[in-house]
C-alpha cells in the first residue's frame, strides 16, 4: 500500500483546508489534489508552501462536470468529500444545493468507480438526524438511535439523500474489479478560526455597538472544533486503509465531537468574544412557541408572494427550531471503531478561536479609522 494519493473536494472551505494541513503529515503519501470551484489567492500561496512536503496539485472545477471529475480521481488511492452548499437560512436555491449537494456526490462516487478508487470518505452534517422539533430532547445521542431529519429544507435534505449514497454505495464493484469501500463523518456545529457563522456573527456584532444578536438562546449542543473534525477525516481514512479496522468502519457513519462543553450557541459566540468587549443582547426576547408560529407564518407569506417576489424570511419554523434545541451527541463510536481522540483540547481550541476572533476586531478598528481619515 505504498505510495498512495488522495483528493480532497471543497479543499478551499473551512474545514477542507485544514484537512490538507493534516495529510501533508502523513506517510508514503506520494499526492494530494485539492478540488474547489475557486481557491482565494491566499490560500493557493498557502497550499503551494505544504508542496515542500508532498506533491499538491490544485484542481479547480465544477463538481457537476463529469469529465473533470474523472481526470481528478485518476490514479487516487482516497477520496474525502467536503464539498457541498451549506446554506442553513434558505438563500441560495433549492435546485442549486441538490445539483450540488446529492448530484455531485453521485458523480463523484461514479468517477471513482471508473478511475477504482478504493476508499471514499464523506462529510455528513449532524442535521441530517435532526433536530426536528424543539421539545424534542436528545442528550448524548448515538449512531444506534435511528434519528432521521424530516425537514423539506434542501440543505439538510440533501445531505440526507448523499450520506445515503455514500453508504449505499460500500461495497460496489470497481472497474479493475476490487471493492469501493465508504462512510460518513456527522461533525456537529464546527467552530474555530475561518467560521463563516462564527465570522457573520461577530462581524454583525461589531457593527452593532458591540451587542451579539441573538442566534439561539434556548439552545444546548456540543460544538467541535474544526481541527478536531479534520482529525476525525484523518483517522477514518486510516481505518479504511487498515485491514484489520476496516471491516467495522465500512458503510457505517459517525458523530464527531470533542470536548468543548455542552452550552447555547449564544453563549458560545459571547465566550469566544467577550475577551474584546463584545456582549449578548440583553433585551427581552419572545416566547419560543411565539417565534415557532411568527416563523410559520413568515413562510406563508413567502409562499403567497412567491409568483410575484422573492421574499426571504428573517427565519422560519426550520431554523427557529434548528437554533433552539437540545441537541447533543456522543463520538463513543468513533473512538472505538477510529481510535478517536480529539487532538485539541477545549481550552486550545478556545485559545486558538479568539486569537482569530481577535484578528477579526482588530481589522475593524483598521477599517473605522481609515473611513474617518
Amino acid at each position: 500500500m505504498t505510495g498512495w494519493s488522495c483528493l480532497v473536494t471543497g479543499a478551499g472551505g473551512f474545514l477542507g483546508q485544514r484537512i490538507v494541513r493534516l495529510l501533508v503529515e502523513e506517510k508514503e503519501l506520494k499526492e494530494i489534489r485539492v478540488l474547489d470551484k475557486a481557491f482565494r489567492p491566499e490560500l493557493r500561496e498557502e497550499f503551494s508552501k505544504l508542496h515542500n512536503k508532498t506533491k499538491l496539485t490544485i484542481l479547480e472545477g465544477d463538481i457537476l462536470d463529469e469529465p473533470f471529475l474523472k481526470r481528478a480521481c485518476q490514479d487516487i488511492s482516497v477520496v474525502i468529500h467536503t464539498a457541498c452548499i451549506i446554506d442553513v437560512f434558505g438563500v441560495t436555491h433549492r435546485e442549486s444545493i441538490m445539483n450540488v449537494n446529492v448530484k455531485g456526490t453521485q458523480l463523484l462516487l461514479e468517477a471513482c468507480v471508473q478511475a477504482s478508487v478504493p476508499i471514499f470518505i464523506y462529510t455528513s452534517t449532524l442535521e441530517v438526524a435532526g433536530p426536528n422539533s424543539y421539545k424534542e430532547i436528545i442528550q448524548n445521542g448515538h449512531e444506534e438511535e435511528p434519528l432521521e431529519n424530516t425537514w423539506p429544507a434542501p440543505y439538510p435534505y440533501s445531505k440526507k439523500l448523499a450520506e445515503k449514497a455514500v453508504l449505499a454505495a460500500n461495497g460496489w464493484t470497481l472497474k479493475n474489479g476490487d471493492t469501493l469501500y465508504t462512510c460518513a463523518l456527522r461533525p456537529m456545529y464546527i467552530y474555530g478560526e475561518g467560521g463563516p457563522f462564527l465570522s457573520a456573527s461577530i462581524n454583525e456584532a461589531l457593527n452593532n455597538n458591540g451587542i451579539l444578536s441573538s442566534v439561539g438562546k434556548f439552545s444546548t449542543v456540543n460544538p467541535v472544533y474544526v481541527g478536531n473534525v479534520a482529525w476525525a477525516h484523518i483517522l477514518a481514512m486510516r481505518a479504511l486503509r487498515d485491514p484489520k479496522k476496516a471491516p467495522s468502519v465500512q458503510g457505517q457513519f459517525y458523530y464527531i465531537s470533542d470536548d468543548t462543553p455542552h452550552q447555547s450557541y449564544d453563549n458560545l459566540n459571547y465566550i469566544l468574544s467577550k475577551e474584546f468587549g463584545l456582549c449578548l443582547d440583553s433585551r427581552w426576547s419572545l416566547p419560543l412557541s411565539l417565534m415557532y408560529w411568527i416563523g410559520f407564518l413568515l413562510e406563508i407569506v413567502s409562499f403567497l408572494l412567491s409568483p410575484v417576489y422573492s421574499y426571504q424570511p428573517p427565519f422560519n419554523r426550520h431554523t427557529v427550531t434548528l437554533s433552539n434545541s437540545v441537541f447533543t451527541f456522543s463520538y463513543k463510536k468513533a473512538q472505538r471503531d477510529l481510535a478517536y481522540e480529539p487532538l485539541y483540547s477545549w481550552e486550545e481550541a478556545k485559545q486558538k478561536t479568539m486569537k482569530w476572533v481577535g484578528s477579526l476586531v482588530d481589522r475593524h478598528k483598521d477599517t473605522l479609522k481609515s473611513k474617518t481619515q
